[in-house]
């Protein structure tokens, strides 16, 4: 291939700064190889006259395969004087994509460039635009990747992307390169470089989509077919399935059009935003937000769409981030800091650069200017490179669906293509032997050629698919990718998000557990519906929270406002202007509700917070209560968190033993504390550190919130055990809580071990370690009945309970080292992993794409846009939310609970199940009409237009039409539809029903042959019909006639097409029958009342015309009568056929015992890598490794890699893998 050359030197350059350059690619998931070619003018030509000659069928071809095109005009040279470049996927797929190259010229700008290679054309220092320009021409080498646009770095000799600021750059870069503004010029040179900050989702034009689907490999095949078929005068079937070819054509057409004008609908506004800048030496300034490049100051003015990615840089403000996260829940963002070292600004701000960060498509809904101007932030990314625009691309490049399903088909196809040239060639000798002349030579050849290969089929399992997603959608799931509905049917594994999907929205309050002198007091229950009484705790409750008042309705953290409704105080508006440049922010004022308990405190103000962070899991404010002098800090949060800041007397002694009494029912358990500040001035008060603040606390006790199980969560977790699916629990929420939910809605089964796996990340001379630490299980605990209480132990798992009796659990944290450190471990605990706790977007996503590779098919269920990513990533992703971000999920039910799950896999199955037996039976009828024509070509013959109307629209158009009717069983079965073509049982049924047709056939064309009333019609055709007076079928026909014996090619009347037409004919009937399967994926085939009805009536017809005297009708159809003893024979023939036909299927073929029986005795196991998995890790009797302790620290089973998967240690696959984690897409930036 013209690839090979350059391939490695290509891959070097391409990939050469992927640990500088953080992961950034074209790709979303995988890196592709990169190919450069130089076009020569001569290729071109000749390709261009050879597109002439064919008629444009290269052109076809090279629209098929683009990599052809470009190997075919071009030549191998290197990236840097490359004009086209051919990238190429790394994963199992391997797909090319062309992109040429394309030239940008600063000389078209109004204002002079400055040619010198030593000045810098933008004062960003770390930019890739100074290493792209050729000077002195002045141009840059660019290429648009899925809406990416990447340009040729000369100095490192790569293509890098623009359209972002660097993340080398220091939080000092940003403050002092970016804090005044870029200059109208260096705006002017981004804007060209860069693009517009712009996503525009084209809708694409009918005609286009049109065009796409014809040009499909199949329908071009069809159109062939068709034409040829008509030529022939054989009009009325061709004109049936060119209609119901563009009936499936624009059901394809129109779903595709909906997605693109839903998509376009959803990102219009984004592009038409007003926005403030600020100019260098020009001040303020107003223009669209599609200007905007990246280091632009942005000013934010109050509520405002964000239509870019941003990091704040004064100032801080409140964001509506429901776009990312899928709750509307006010988040605080602060500035970035003044700091001067020269570490990038993300690694300075460890993992909570986000809490900087404006992502695209969220809403600024407050803004609190810092005293000294405006709030500011400097443009990070824009167009495709934000948030916003990859959860877009993510949706326009979905990733393909491997499903064997497919490749199946198409091999399948080929195979059956390769028979139909067997046959062109077969029947070419026949004819050229006899001396045909060549045109009806060819046209007879061709013919045979297109008997293989039904034209039918690709509407037929269209259709079958349209049926399916009509019956999802009585049950309210509506689906925007009816391809995938088939994969339901394999599903053998379901992620589910906790929170909202498993477990009720929103959190209940329980209680209250106060503490007083080291001890906890009596509980307060809210159920008893008395007010919370006054004190620290009541304080602590009504203050210590980031809910603000918008528009009169108090917003925030579900879980603050619960917190807060408790206390039965109200918060007021102090009617502030808040977006007026210069002025403070308002101090948020608590005052006591009509139903609060009495208080002697009027109000309480917030002068300032500190907000809740998930690495620090806490959060404190500084408050001053009416009428008191000076100052209180409350803090709530993690209870261990917090009481690590209080005074170590004023904990209870029993604090770990309650904290565990409650955490083990399933309960949220938020710990609050308090202390006096000794200050008196507010001015301190503003520039008081946070670590000042939170010290020296006084415990003051707990607060019991609980979220309940959804009532639907018990049945349908129990209804997937029982059919052997397999369940995740994949949420952001804490561990322990996590593992009591699993437990009590039984996702984690009675009597099964629990192990939390704990990873720790490499520091400075300690190596990567993973320790496992074993959970009791006991079947009640204090406080509740019959639910799980499950305190940590240290015991092991009993020899005798090994296997499948155990569940891992971890956090995202824990994930992300074994990801990155241990990835073979990984995959042992993925086999028996159950719980995975504190995970991000971003790893929700790896982690469906890693039990893909494990061969499980996933489908994953969630309510938030959180959950999209793992969403697309999944085989069937299950929306339970119609925000705008859910737009990515194929699945979305209208219904907020998990009962759509078995409701899909059903129909999945029955789809499944419905697409094999059309494709089985279109196989089977293209064969069994195949060998008699075969037959019948040996005299040159072939079947009447009649005779083949019958077959063609009577039984197989109404089958393919009917026999996808059938309803999903509506119990689970414990196993899965068969989900490839090629295998054993599907093969064999396919050849031994092609034994048995042909050896019926065979013997009743020889066997016609032998009868004494026989004549060779097809020699003496004018000679036979002049002397048949007698139309009689009792009598013998006597060979009484003269003349020359000549052949008369394609002749119809014959007795050999009188005795096989009835034979096939019921040979299809016969077919169908046994291929409509109906338990235990789909309800009984006589439940399919109109499919039974026209099999019943096929049968019933051709038993009509068989035995029929109907002279008419024999004329007709071109039949010779024959007597009656001859027709039982045919019937009997045709009905031992289907016995034994019925009996191999039915009993032999689909009886899964004696398979799994079969199975054993030869000692075939299935090669899904995680059954492999499985048989060796019950073969270990070290594993799971609870038992076994690796430290002297006392933890159980610690386990030290000391060395670790590093890139340099790692074999090349593995670090591609880790390559996924880095910060690629918006998930994982998330």
């Amino acid at each position: 291939m013209a690839e090979g050359p350059g391939k490695a030197k290509l891959l070097t350059e391409w990939q050469s700064g992927e640990g500088e350059n953080d992961g950034r690619n074209a790709f979303s998931q995988n890196l592709p190889e990169v190919f450069g070619y130089h076009t020569q003018n001569l290729r071109r030509a000749l390709c261009l006259v050879t597109s002439m000659l064919t008629c444009g069928v290269l052109q076809l071809v090279f629209y098929w395969r683009p990599e052809w095109r470009v190997w075919s005009n071009c030549v191998p040279c290197t990236l840097q004087e490359a004009d086209t470049v051919l990238l190429r996927t790394t994963d199992e797929f391997q797909r090319y994509m062309r992109k040429k190259v394309f030239c940008l010229y600063l000389a078209t700008l109004k204002f002079p460039i400055s040619k010198n290679s030593k000045e810098p054309l933008v004062a960003d220092r770390h930019s890739v635009i100074n290493q792209a320009v050729m000077k002195p021409e002045l141009k840059l080498r660019c290429i648009q990747v899925q809406k990416i646009r990447y340009v040729w770095d000369y100095l490192e000799k790569r293509f890098q992307k623009v359209g972002l600021l660097e993340d080398s750059n220091s939080c000092y870069d940003i403050h002092h390169t970016f804090g005044l503004g870029l200059t109208s010029e260096e705006q002017e040179v981004r804007r060209l470089v860069c693009g517009p900050n712009a996503i525009e989702v084209e809708i694409q034009p009918i005609w286009k989509l049109l065009v796409k689907q014809v040009l499909n490999p199949f329908y071009v095949f069809q159109a062939f077919t068709l034409t040829l078929w008509l030529s022939q005068g054989y009009i009325e079937y061709s004109v049936a399935i060119i209609i119901l070819t563009f009936i499936s054509i624009v059901l394809s057409v129109y779903d595709l059009r909906q997605q693109s004008v839903k998509l376009h609908n959803l990102v219009e506004d984004h592009n038409k935003v007003q926005v403030t800048i600020f100019v260098k030496d020009k001040g303020l300034q107003e223009l669209k937000s599609r200007l905007l490049v990246p280091g632009d100051i942005l000013i934010l003015p109050g509520k405002f769409q964000m239509p870019c990615d941003a990091v704040l840089i004064d100032g801080s403000c409140v964001m509506n981030e429901g776009m990312l996260t899928g709750e509307s829940i006010p988040v605080t963002k602060t500035p970035l800091s003044h700091t001067d070292n020269t570490m990038p600004w993300k690694s300075h701000s460890l993992e909570d650069y986000r809490k900087h960060v404006l992502f695209c498509g969220t809403e600024v809904i407050q803004v609190r200017p810092s005293g000294q101007g405006p709030v500011r932030a400097v443009v990070l990314q824009t167009g495709y490179n934000t948030a916003k625009g990859d959860l877009v691309r993510s949706i326009l490049y979905p990733r393909p669906l491997n499903f064997k399903l497919y490749s199946d088909a198409f091999k399948f196809m080929v195979f059956l293509a390769c028979l139909g040239v067997v046959a062109f060639f077969y029947g070419l000798g026949i004819y050229m032997y006899h001396e045909i002349p060549p045109r009806d030579t060819a046209t007879m050849a061709l013919i045979l050629l297109t008997v293989t290969v039904p034209p039918v089929l690709p509407a037929a399992l269209t259709i079958g698919i349209v049926y399916a997603q009509k019956r999802l959608k009585k049950q309210k799931i509506f689906c925007i990718s009816p391809q995938r509905i088939n994969m339901c049917g394999q599903i053998n594994l379901v992620c589910f998000d906790k929170t909202g999907t498993l477990t009720e929205d929103g959190l209940d309050l329980w209680g209250t557990v106060p503490a007083a002198d080291s001890c906890f007091q009596e509980v307060h229950s809210f159920a008893s519906g008395k007010a919370l009484p006054w004190g620290p705790l009541c304080a602590a409750m009504a203050s210590c929270h980031s809910l603000i008042l918008l528009d009169g309705t108090i917003q925030g953290d579900p879980l603050d406002l619960k917190m807060f409704e408790g206390t039965a105080w109200k918060m007021e508006d102090n009617n502030m202007d808040l977006y007026k440049f210069g002025t403070s922010n308002s101090n948020p004022t608590i005052r006591p509700g009509p139903k609060a308990s009495q208080s002697p405190v009027e109000a309480i103000t917030i002068l300032r917070q500190f907000p809740f962070s998930s690495s620090l899991q806490r959060m404190s404010v500084i408050t001053q209560l009416a009428g008191v002098g000076h100052f209180h800090v409350y803090m709530k949060g993690a209870p261990e968190m917090v009481a690590r800041f209080c005074k170590p007397e004023s904990v209870p002694k029993n604090f770990p033993q309650e904290l565990r009494n409650y955490t083990v029912q399933g309960f949220r358990v938020i710990a609050l504390a308090h202390r006096a500040l000794k200050t008196g001035r507010l001015s301190e008060v503003e520039n008081l550190e946070r670590e000042k603040v939170e010290s020296e606390l006084t415990f003051l006790g707990l607060l019991i919130m609980e979220n309940r199980l959804k009532k639907e969560t018990k049945p349908v977790l129990k209804e997937l055990s029982e059919a052997h699916i397999r369940t995740i629990m994949v949420t952001g929420d804490n561990l322990q809580t996590a593992i009591t939910v699993a437990k009590n809605s039984e996702m984690i089964s009675p009597g099964s071990q629990v192990i939390i796996v704990e990873a720790n990340e490499p520091e400075e001379h300690v190596p990567a370690s993973v320790s496992w630490q074993l959970v009791e299980n006991q079947e009640t605990g204090p406080g509740k009945k019959n639910e799980a209480y499950i305190p940590l132990g240290n015991n092991s798992i009993p020899e005798g309970e090994r296997g499948s009796h155990y569940h891992f659990a971890m956090s995202g944290k824990t994930y992300q080292v074994l990801f990155q450190h241990f990835y073979s471990l990984l995959l042992k605990i993925l086999v028996n992993g159950t719980i995975f706790a504190r995970m991000s977007p971003g790893q929700k996503s790896s982690l469906v794409e890693e039990f893909q590779k494990l061969n499980y098919y996933v489908g994953m269920c969630g309510d938030g846009a959180n959950d999209c990513g793992a969403l697309k990533m999944a085989h069937a992703g299950i929306s339970l939310s119609e925000q705008e971000a859910s737009v990515a999920s194929p699945f979305t039910s209208k219904v907020a609970n998990i009962e759509c799950v078995p409701h899909l896999i059903r129909e999945g199955r029955a789809a499944l199940v419905s697409s094999f037996g059309i494709f089985k039976y279109l196989t089977m009828y293209g064969i069994i009409q195949g060998v008699g024509i075969l037959l019948l070509y040996w005299q040159l013959q072939i079947f009447g237009n009649y005779q083949y109307l019958v077959q063609d629209m009577v039984i197989t158009l109404m089958v393919c039409l009917t026999m996808s009717w059938t309803h999903a069983y509506p119990k689970l079965a414990p196993y899965r539809p068969a989900g490839q073509l090629l295998s054993p049982p599907l093969l064999l049924s396919i050849f031994l029903n092609t034994c048995f047709t042909g050896i019926v056939q065979v013997c009743a064309f020889l066997s016609v042959k032998q009868q004494p009333w026989y004549c060779e019609v097809y020699r003496y055709s004018e000679c036979f019909r002049a002397n048949q007076s007698n139309f009689s079928t009792n009598g013998s026909v006597e060979r009484n006639w003269t003349g020359n014996a000549t052949l008369v090619p394609g002749s119809v009347v014959s007795f050999e097409s009188t005795t096989l037409w009835p034979i096939i004919t019921f040979n299809c009937i016969t077919v169908a029958f046994i291929f409509s399967k109906g338990k235990p994926f789909r309800k009984p085939i006589y439940s399919n009342y109109t499919f039974s009805f026209l099999l019943t009536s096929a049968f019933g017809m051709t038993i009509f015309i068989l035995f029929s005297d109907s002279e008419d009708l024999y004329q007709k159809l071109e039949f010779i009568p024959t007597i009656t003893s001859w027709r039982v024979s045919i019937l009997v023939a045709s009905l031992t056929h289907f016995c034994v036909a019925f009996f191999v299927e039915d009993a032999v073929l689909q009886n899964r015992e004696l398979w799994l029986l079969i199975k054993k005795e030869f000692g075939f196991y299935s090669k899904s890598q995680y059954r492999i998995w499985q048989r060796k890790l019950a073969a270990d009797p070290t594993w799971p490794p609870t038992n076994r302790t690796y430290s002297d620290d006392g933890k159980n089973g610690l386990y030290i890699n000391r060395g670790y998967e590093d890139p340099e240690q790692a074999p090349e696959g593995k670090v591609k893998l880790r390559g996924q984690t880095t910060e690629q897409h918006f998930w994982t930036r998330l």
